[in-house]
C-alpha cells in the first residue's frame, strides 16, 4: 500500500500514469520539426516539345515572313516564291508527325499561328504592294477581306476536326488560296503581263476576293488525305507523277497558277455535280463551330 500511495503522490491523486513507447520516442526524434522540404509541393515536371515536325512549321514560318519583307523591298517575284516554299514546307510538318509519331498540342497550335502569317498575311500584303494599291481603298478591301477570310478559314478547321469528312475540306483550303494569289503575281511577272493595263487591278481585285471568300464557303475540296505515302500504288500512278513534274518543271508559273485555278474551281464544280444528283451537301449539317467538339486531335493537318 505504501508503494501504491508513493506512486499516486507522483502522477497527481486519480490520475493513471501513461507510458510512451520507445519506438514512437525514437520515431518522433528522427523527424525533424520543421522540414523545409516536407511542406513544399511537389515540383511539376518539365514538358518538351518535339523538334522535327515544329522544325519545319519553323522554316514555314521564316519563309511566309520572307514574303513579306521581299514585297516590302518591291521583289515581288521572291515573295511569290517563298510562299509557295511555305506550302511545301507546312505541307510536310504535319506528315512527319504522324509518320514518327510526334503529335501535340503545342505542334497543332504552332502550325496555325504559322499558317496565318505565311497564308493569311503574306499573300495579301504581296498582292496589295504589287497592285492592289492602286484600286485606293478597294484594293486594301480586297486584302482584309482575304486576311480575315483565312483567319476565319483556319479558326473553323480547329474548332470542326473530328465533325466534318476528312476526306474534304470545308471551303478552301488556305495554302491552295495563297498558292492562286501568290500564283497570279509570279505568272504576271514572269511573263511579263502589262501590269498597268485597266484591267489587271481588277483582275487582281478579282482573284483575291474570290479566294478570301472561298476559303469561308460551304464547297467541299478534295483534302488528299486518304492518300497514305507508307502503302503501295500502282505503276501508273508514278508515271503520272513523272508527268507532272515535268510539266511543272518546263514552266513553273503557268503550270502552278493553273493546277491551283482548276482545285479552286472543283469545289463549286463537285458541289453543284451533288446538287444536280440530289445528293445532300457535305457539309449541310455541320455548324460553323461544332457545340461541344472537342480539341483539335493528334493527327490534325492545319488548313
Amino acid at each position: 500500500m505504501a508503494a501504491f500511495n508513493r506512486r499516486n503522490k507522483r502522477f497527481g491523486a486519480g490520475v493513471a500514469p501513461t507510458r510512451t513507447f520507445r519506438r514512437n520516442q525514437a520515431a518522433r526524434s528522427d523527424m525533424p520539426e520543421d522540414d523545409p522540404l516536407e511542406l513544399e509541393p511537389p515540383r511539376p515536371r518539365r514538358r518538351g516539345i518535339y523538334l522535327l515536325p515544329n522544325a519545319f512549321t519553323t522554316a514555314a514560318l521564316f519563309a511566309g515572313f520572307f514574303a513579306i519583307v521581299q514585297a516590302m523591298n518591291l521583289n515581288f517575284e521572291s515573295a511569290a516564291i517563298a510562299i509557295f516554299a511555305a506550302m511545301v514546307l507546312d505541307g510536310m510538318d504535319g506528315r512527319v508527325a504522324r509518320i514518327t509519331h510526334t503529335q501535340s498540342a503545342f505542334g497543332e497550335q504552332y502550325d496555325s499561328l504559322s499558317d496565318m502569317t505565311s497564308f493569311g498575311v503574306a499573300p495579301a500584303l504581296v498582292m496589295y504592294e504589287w497592285i492592289l494599291r492602286d484600286l485606293g481603298k478597294w484594293g486594301w478591301l480586297a486584302a482584309f477581306v482575304y486576311c480575315a477570310g483565312a483567319a476565319l478559314r483556319l479558326a473553323r478547321f480547329n474548332a470542326n476536326i473530328g465533325v466534318v469528312d476528312k476526306r474534304f475540306f470545308q471551303g478552301l483550303p488556305s495554302p491552295a488560296a495563297a498558292a492562286l494569289v501568290a500564283g497570279f503575281v509570279w505568272l504576271a511577272i514572269d511573263n511579263k503581263l502589262p501590269v498597268r493595263e485597266l484591267w489587271m487591278p481588277w483582275a487582281a481585285f478579282t482573284i483575291t476576293l474570290y479566294a478570301g471568300l472561298s476559303m469561308v464557303s460551304n464547297a467541299p475540296f478534295y483534302s488528299g488525305k486518304a492518300l497514305d505515302v507508307r502503302y503501295r500504288v500502282p505503276f501508273g500512278v508514278m508515271v503520272l507523277l513523272l508527268i507532272g513534274f515535268v510539266v511543272i518543271s518546263s514552266d513553273p508559273p503557268v503550270a502552278l497558277f493553273g493546277l491551283f485555278v482548276v482545285y479552286a474551281l472543283s469545289g463549286y464544280a463537285l458541289s453543284g455535280w451533288r446538287m444536280m444528283k440530289g445528293k445532300p451537301s457535305l457539309f449541310k449539317r455541320a455548324p460553323a463551330v461544332a457545340e461541344g467538339s472537342e480539341p483539335a486531335g493528334p493527327d490534325a493537318t492545319q488548313k
